[in-house]
């Protein structure tokens, strides 16, 4: 028939919470990663780690560290979201990336960016004011001596997806400098 009371009570207690952002240790952050990530598994390393809270529920991560590909940018300038994960949670996603992007502003960094499968709409992306630069990446990275390289070994990972990648990117930082004042002027 209808909702009960303490239906609509527990719906809205819920509602009335707010999602906040915290820091978060990496191995945490990871431990999220691996139990609820759709397709990758848990990073090496990171810049920095944060979380979103829903009361005193983690209800997602994300973590980000330097730029996966080589010739995405200089590593002191440009930062990736290497992984973010979520429970489903409405609005995390996109709490995340716009945090993840103001502290990349307070630290300093020019550009940060992610890539998401071509199969993703990067709803949570455009809502924290992020671009779609395009296609990118995907395929298998082959180390392998039949490829012709001077150095043999095995194929990377084969655990995550190969397909057509988006970039999605915000700029960071871009106000030029004030000029130098001179001596002998006044401001």
């Amino acid at each position: 028939m209808g909702v009960s009371h303490c239906a609509r009570k527990s719906y809205y207690r819920a509602m009335s919470q707010t999602l906040h952002v915290r820091p978060i240790e990496l191995r945490d952050a990871n431990e999220f990663v691996g139990r609820l990530h759709r397709h990758h598994q848990p990073v090496q390393g990171h810049r920095f780690s944060i979380s979103a809270w829903l009361g005193d529920k983690c209800v997602g991560v994300a973590i980000i560290g330097r730029p996966v590909a080589r010739l995405a940018g200089s590593p002191l300038e440009v930062l990736e979201v290497t992984r973010l994960c979520t429970d489903g949670t409405p609005h995390a996603c996109s709490i995340l990336y716009a945090a993840a992007a103001r502290a990349g502003v307070a630290m300093g960094y020019k550009r940060i960016q992610t890539y998401i499968l071509e199969t993703e709409p990067g709803t949570s992306l455009k809502a924290a004011g992020w671009t779609c630069e395009g296609e990118a990446g995907g395929g298998q990275w082959n180390h392998t001596g039949d490829s012709g390289l001077l150095w043999g070994g095995p194929n990377r990972r084969t655990d995550q997806p190969t397909c057509k990648k988006m970039r999605y990117a915000k700029a960071l930082n871009t106000v030029k400098a004030l000029p130098a004042r001179t001596a002998g002027t006044e401001a």
